[in-house]
């Protein structure tokens, strides 16, 4: 059995001594799951950690996750710990157990954590010069599997920043056979995809996919009787097929921006889509570049958009506000509004805003600065946080506490966690009003520039329509009627 199973941690050195961690040893020996209460605390924090993080969670597909019975959910592996937190909060089923380095079992105050969200250890070979046996670990998933409990594991191997899948290993697979011929009745797999927007930016969005469950039925414990390594490889493959139906994948992130400009383009801005949607029609654009990007009208197009993406950056634009003009009135409207709710947000925000000021600038400082890969810094950052955001307030209420009283103290640790989600909402009034003046600032500035360019957004649009049109296949169902098309932008 390979332990090259994916782990929801990051494998940035950086990580590791951030965590102030020492030389594990192979002599470590899972000591359990931890009290029912412990994971409890710790799937709480997870909810309010990832709530926090990300300003947008969409959930879709929730209805494909069973409310009984054993599962595997097997997720892409973008984003560090983020993704494992993301799933824990998200997956509807509790205890969710995963499969980590054992190495981090080594780092203090990161162990208890760990065991008392259900993690089992795993040690890696590359890591171990080979010499290393999971026989235990893997027994012990085995026993959560078949308790009809839930295991959460990533199956291309490790945490990555590439614009696509990467190629699968075949734990997930072996796991889940392994399990169902020693007696796991009603075993599912379920794809899940992790779709971030900006995964590393505070305060973003993210969609979680839960795809088509693949039940482990006696077919599949058959074929993998018969012939193990050929069953665990068609089971890979089927896995992989699944994960690539609740992800995005582009062979390189220059298409896949390409790919979201025209999503943008093609789509009529009175039609309203759920995230899923969104994912969708961006999955349905890449198979039709990938399909006929050798075409010279196809190419054409993309250097056509390119050029368009290209000027809208160097203007400092978005392709929504060229959509329809922007009228005085209506940007002095928003600008107005937005500054009545900073006005109303400041009084509880300035309290805590000289601690969290400083803290904010010096976590981005430790995610960018002390990650090795792009994968790492959403974790990085909520580290950071964790660590610093609590023992600041303890302090700060000591020092009130010492010199005005226990009870002023007591009030301080309690008022502070409040001022800091009064200084989210602030942040964000404050860069909704920023792209306000923004705004205004540009009707007085750019009025020629802007024609050009909602002229060549016409003209991209009725391009991207009609090469769509032509390549469309015929039996997949349409997003857009008629009627959307033919809507004036809004």
């Amino acid at each position: 059995m390979h332990c090259n199973i994916i782990r929801p941690v990051a494998r940035s050195p950086a990580l590791c001594q951030f965590l102030n961690g020492r030389r594990v040893s192979n002599s470590f020996a899972y000591q359990g799951s931890g009290t029912p209460m412990l994971q409890f605390f710790v799937t709480t924090l997870v909810q309010i950690i990832t709530s926090t993080f990300f300003r947008r969670i969409d959930v879709v597909g929730i209805e494909n996750v069973p409310s009984t019975g054993p599962v595997i959910f097997a997720g892409n592996h973008p984003n560090a710990l983020m993704d494992g937190w993301l799933l824990t909060a998200k997956c509807g089923r509790w205890p969710l157990h995963f499969l980590a380095n054992a190495k981090l079992w080594q780092y203090r105050g990161l162990g208890p954590l760990l065991d008392a969200s259900g993690a089992v250890p795993v040690y890696r070979r590359e890591e171990h010069d080979g010499e290393v046996d999971n026989q235990k670990a893997f027994d012990r998933v085995y026993e959560v599997i078949q308790s009809r409990n839930c295991m959460g594991i990533f199956p291309e191997g490790v945490s990555h920043a590439e614009s696509r899948l990467v190629k699968l290993k075949t734990g997930t697979a072996r796991i889940a056979l392994e399990a169902a011929a020693r007696g796991a009745e009603d075993l599912t797999i379920i794809p899940c995809g992790l779709n971030y927007i900006h995964r590393h930016r505070f305060r973003s969005q993210v969609l979680i996919e839960f795809g088509e469950p693949i039940k482990i039925d006696e077919q599949w414990i058959r074929a993998y009787n018969h012939d193990s390594q050929e069953a665990v490889k068609n089971l890979t493959d089927h896995v992989g097929d699944a994960l690539s139906s609740v992800t995005l994948n582009a062979p390189d992130w220059g298409t896949l921006r390409f790919i979201q400009s025209v999503r943008r383009l093609y789509k009529p801005s009175t039609a309203v889509l759920t995230p899923g949607q969104y994912v969708e029609l961006s999955r349905r654009f890449v198979d039709g570049y990938l399909a006929a990007m050798d075409d010279p009208d196809m190419q054409r197009m993309r250097r056509d958009v390119e050029n368009y993406q290209a000027r809208l950056e160097m203007l400092g634009l978005k392709d929504y506000q060229l959509r329809q003009p922007v009228t005085l009135s209506l940007a002095f409207r928003r600008i107005f509004l937005r500054s009545l709710m900073m006005l109303v947000l400041l009084p509880f925000a300035i309290p805590g805003a000289l601690l969290h000021l400083p803290v904010g600038w010096l976590v981005s400082l430790v995610g960018e600065r002390f990650s090795y890969e792009m994968d790492d810094i959403a974790t990085l950052k909520v580290f950071a946080t964790m660590l610093l955001l609590p023992l600041l307030y303890v302090i700060v209420a000591i020092a009130v506490g010492v010199n005005f009283g226990f009870w002023w103290g007591l009030l301080v640790l309690i008022a502070l966690p409040f001022s800091f989600f009064a200084s989210v909402r602030l942040m964000e009034a404050e860069a909704g009003l920023f792209t306000s003046m923004q705004s205004l600032l540009r009707l007085t500035r750019l009025g020629g520039d802007l024609d050009d360019l909602r002229a060549m957004r016409t003209d991209l649009v009725t391009t991207v329509r009609q090469v769509v049109e032509r390549s469309a296949d015929p039996d997949v169902p349409r997003m857009f009627t008629e009627r959307d098309f033919g809507a004036p932008e809004s």
